[in-house]
C-alpha cells in the first residue's frame, strides 16, 4: 500500500477564476507534528489522557446507537502500551478522513452521524472536539497503530492504521479474527527516553489522576495478568445513610485528594451547565496571593489541576474539586476556555460559597469564630464589596485596636470618636500614648482594614470614624507648667536646632507612660515629602527641576518630650551643650526607633554618633570619679556631664551608667 503523506489538500485555484493569483499554506507536517506533540502539552503525561478521552468518547458514540452496548476501557502495560475500547469504531473512510487530517474531529452526534466540524459542533457528550488529541502520543513513541472495526457499519472490516511522526501513515485491512468485536485499540511501542511513562506503576498513577471520575469502567492490566480498577464514583453522587456520614465521606475524599482535613465542606450544584463537586475550606490560613489550584473535571476526564480561574480571587481560602459537562477545554485540554460561560460559572459558585458564609452566623458560630480566626483576610476582602457579608460579618472581624484584639462592634461601645492609622508604624508610635490618653484607635495600616473602619457608621449609626492625624494624638497630651518649660528652655533650643535637621519640631509635655521619654509623630506624607526635599537637593539640572515642582505643603514631624519622664527631666537641666547635643539626639534615636520604621542614612549616623558619646561621656564621668576617691558622686564639673546631672541627683551617673 502506498504511504501518501500527511498534507492539507485543497483545490487549484484557475487564474481565470482568481487573476489576484491566490495560493495555497505550504505544511510542514514533520514540523506540524513536532509543534503539536511536544509544544502544545506541557508534559508527556497527558498522552495516556488523551487515549483515554478518545475511549471515552467512542464508547459514548456507541451508546448513542446502542444504549446497551458494552463500555468498559482496558489498558496493558505488556510489551509497550495498548488502550482498547468497546467504542463505535472506525471504517476505512473515517480512518482517512480523521486519524490523518488534523484539526478535524470524529465525534458523531446522537445520531452516530459522523460530524465533519469539530470545531463549530457544540460538544454534547464528548470531551474531545480539537482532532489533534492523538498526536499527544508522539511525546512518547515515533509510531502509533490503530486497529478498529466499526459498530456502525454491519460487516465492518477490521482496519489497521500505522502512522508516524514524520508525517507518513498506511492503511490495510486484516482479518476479522484480527477483531472480533467492534471497537478501537491504540497501540504504542516507546522510545527508549521515553520508557518510564509506559512503566505499569507510572501508568496506574496517571490513569487514576486522570481517569478516576469517568463514568466507563476503566482497568489497568499488568504483564502478569493482574487488574487494577481505575475509576470510582465520586462522593458527592453518592447516597449516604445520614448527613453526618454525608460529611465524612466528602471529608475523607479530601484528605486523599488534597491531603488535608478541611474546615468544613461546601457541596456545590449548577445544573445548568452540569457542574458538581465541593469547595473545601482550608484548615490553615494561606496569602491571598497564593492561587488554590482547583481540580477540574470535564465529563469525568481531569482537565486540570490548577485552575485557579474557577472561582473569585477572594475565595483563596478554599479548593475546589468539581466535574462539569458544559465548561469548555482549551485546545491542549489542560485548562478552562475563558468566555462568559466560565464567568458565569464562576460569579455563581462565588455566590454559594458566601451564601455558606453569611449563613454561619446564624446556624453554627463556634465554627464561624474557627474560620474567621483563621481567614480573617478573606472575609475582610469579600467584604469590602458586599453590603450584605458586610452588615452580617463585620461585627464578628477582629481589629488591632488600643484596646487590644477585639471586634469594631465592641471598641465603638466605649469609643464613639473611631481614629484610624494610615499605616502600622503610625499605630505603634501612638498606640501606648494615646491608650493612655483615653483615644480609641484602630490601627488600619493592615489589608482592607482602614477601608472597612470608615464603613462602620454604615453598620452602626452614631458612630464617628476619622483618619488619626499627629496633631489630634498632641492636642490630648497634657501641658507643662509654664515655669517648668521656662526652666527647660535653653534645653529645648538646642532640642529645636538638632532635630530641625531632620525638618521636626519638638514640643514638651506631660503624658503617660511615664517610662515613655519621647514620642515622635510623624506621618507618611511628611516622611515623602522630606526624602523629595533631600533628593532635590543632591540632584541637578533637569531632575531637580521636576523634583522641585512636586513639592508639597506637609506638617512637620513632631519630638514630643515627656516631662513626667524622670531622664527628660535630668536631661532638661543640663547646662552643658556637648551633653545636652547628646541628650537630644539620643532621645531623639529612641523615638524613632520606636516607629519600626526603616531608617534613613542621617538617622543611622545619628544614632551610631549619640551612642559612641554617651559612651565616652559615661566613661569620662567614671575616671572623673576614681581621681575623687570613687566617692560616686556627680564627679564635681570635669566630665562635662557629672556636674550637669549631680545637682538634680548625687546618683544619676550611676543610673545612667
Amino acid at each position: 500500500m502506498p504511504e501518501p503523506p500527511l498534507r492539507s489538500k485543497e483545490p487549484p485555484v484557475s487564474p481565470s477564476e482568481n487573476p489576484t493569483s491566490a495560493h495555497t499554506f505550504q505544511v510542514d507536517l514533520r514540523g506540524l507534528v513536532d509543534l503539536l506533540s511536544h509544544h502544545l502539552y506541557s508534559s508527556p503525561r497527558v498522552y495516556l489522557r488523551e487515549l483515554l478521552q478518545n475511549a471515552v468518547d467512542a464508547i459514548s458514540a456507541r451508546q448513542a446507537l446502542d444504549p446497551s452496548a458494552p463500555a468498559a476501557i482496558t489498558v496493558r502495560t505488556d510489551h509497550g502500551l495498548t488502550v482498547t475500547d468497546t467504542g463505535i469504531g472506525l471504517t476505512e473512510q473515517d480512518v482517512h478522513t480523521f486519524l490523518a487530517t488534523i484539526g478535524r474531529s470524529s465525534k458523531r452526534d446522537a445520531d452516530g452521524r459522523l460530524d465533519g466540524d469539530g470545531l463549530a459542533r457544540a460538544r454534547g457528550d464528548f470531551i474531545g472536539q480539537f482532532g489533534i488529541g492523538l498526536l499527544a502520543c508522539f511525546v512518547v513513541a515515533d509510531e502509533i497503530t490503530v486497529v478498529t472495526r466499526s459498530a456502525a457499519t454491519p460487516d465492518a472490516p477490521v482496519i489497521e492504521w500505522r502512522g508516524g511522526s514524520d508525517g507518513r501513515y498506511t492503511i490495510r485491512t486484516l482479518p476479522a479474527e484480527a477483531k472480533p468485536e467492534p471497537g478501537t485499540t491504540v497501540r504504542l511501542a516507546p522510545r527508549a527516553d521515553a520508557a518510564e511513562w509506559t512503566r505499569t506503576d507510572r501508568v496506574v498513577s496517571l490513569a487514576r489522576d486522570f481517569g478516576s471520575l469517568l463514568r466507563h469502567e476503566v482497568t489497568v492490566v499488568d504483564g502478569r495478568g493482574g487488574t487494577t480498577r481505575i475509576n470510582h464514583t465520586p462522593p458527592w453522587a453518592e447516597r449516604h445513610g445520614s448527613p453526618l456520614a454525608r460529611r465524612e465521606a466528602l471529608a475523607a475524599y479530601c484528605r486523599s485528594t488534597f491531603d488535608f482535613t478541611p474546615l468544613d465542606t461546601i457541596e456545590l450544584d449548577l445544573p445548568l451547565v452540569g457542574l458538581r463537586g465541593v469547595a473545601y475550606v482550608l484548615p490553615d490560613a494561606v496569602p491571598p496571593s497564593r492561587r488554590a489550584g482547583h481540580r477540574v473535571h470535564l465529563k469525568g476526564m481531569l482537565l486540570s489541576d490548577h485552575a485557579d480561574e474557577l472561582l473569585p480571587d477572594w475565595a483563596f481560602f478554599v479548593r475546589c474539586v468539581v466535574d462539569t459537562d458544559g465548561l469548555r477545554p482549551t485546545a491542549s485540554r489542560e485548562g478552562l476556555y475563558a468566555d462568559e460561560m466560565l464567568a458565569a460559572v464562576r460569579d455563581a459558585l462565588g455566590a454559594r460559597i458566601r451564601d455558606w458564609l453569611t449563613g454561619l452566623s446564624a446556624s453554627d458560630p463556634a465554627l464561624l469564630h474557627r474560620f474567621i480566626s483563621v481567614h480573617h483576610l478573606a472575609v475582610k476582602e469579600l467584604a469590602r464589596y458586599d453590603d450584605e457579608l458586610l452588615r452580617m460579618l463585620l461585627p464578628w472581624l477582629p481589629f488591632e485596636t488600643t484596646d487590644g484584639n477585639v471586634t469594631l462592634d465592641e471598641f465603638a461601645r466605649t469609643h464613639p470618636v473611631v481614629l484610624v492609622t494610615r499605616t502600622v508604624e503610625e499605630f505603634r508610635q501612638v498606640a501606648p500614648i494615646a491608650g493612655a490618653a483615653g483615644l480609641g484607635v484602630v490601627n488600619g495600616g493592615y489589608t482592607y482594614d482602614r477601608d472597612l473602619v470608615h464603613r462602620l457608621p454604615e453598620i452602626r449609626p452614631g458612630t464617628s470614624v476619622a483618619d488619626l492625624d499627629p496633631s489630634t494624638v498632641t492636642a490630648h497630651l497634657d501641658t507643662v507648667d509654664p515655669a517648668a518649660e521656662l526652666a527647660a528652655s535653653a534645653f529645648l533650643a538646642v532640642a529645636r536646632e538638632v532635630v530641625g535637621r531632620f525638618d521636626c519640631d519638638v514640643a514638651l509635655r506631660s503624658f503617660h507612660p511615664t517610662s515613655a521619654p519621647a514620642l515622635l509623630l510623624d506621618n507618611r506624607e511628611a516622611r515623602h515629602e522630606r526624602g523629595r526635599a533631600q533628593l532635590a537637593e543632591e540632584a541637578d539640572g533637569l531632575w531637580a527641576d521636576i523634583l522641585g515642582s512636586l513639592r508639597a505643603e506637609v506638617p512637620r514631624a513632631q519630638l514630643v518630650l515627656n516631662h513626667l519622664n524622670p531622664l527628660v527631666r535630668r536631661a532638661a537641666s543640663i547646662v552643658d551643650r556637648e551633653l545636652a547635643v547628646t541628650a537630644v539626639e539620643t532621645l531623639y534615636g529612641q523615638a524613632v526607633l520606636l516607629t519600626r520604621r526603616p531608617l534613613t542614612s542621617s538617622e543611622s549616623a545619628l544614632l551610631n554618633r549619640s551612642f559612641i558619646s554617651l559612651l565616652d561621656h559615661a566613661m569620662l564621668g567614671h575616671e572623673a570619679a576614681a581621681r575623687s576617691g570613687g566617692s560616686g558622686g556627680s564627679g564635681g564639673s570635669s566630665g562635662g556631664g557629672g556636674g550637669a546631672l549631680g545637682p538634680q541627683d548625687p546618683h544619676g551617673r550611676q543610673e545612667e551608667a
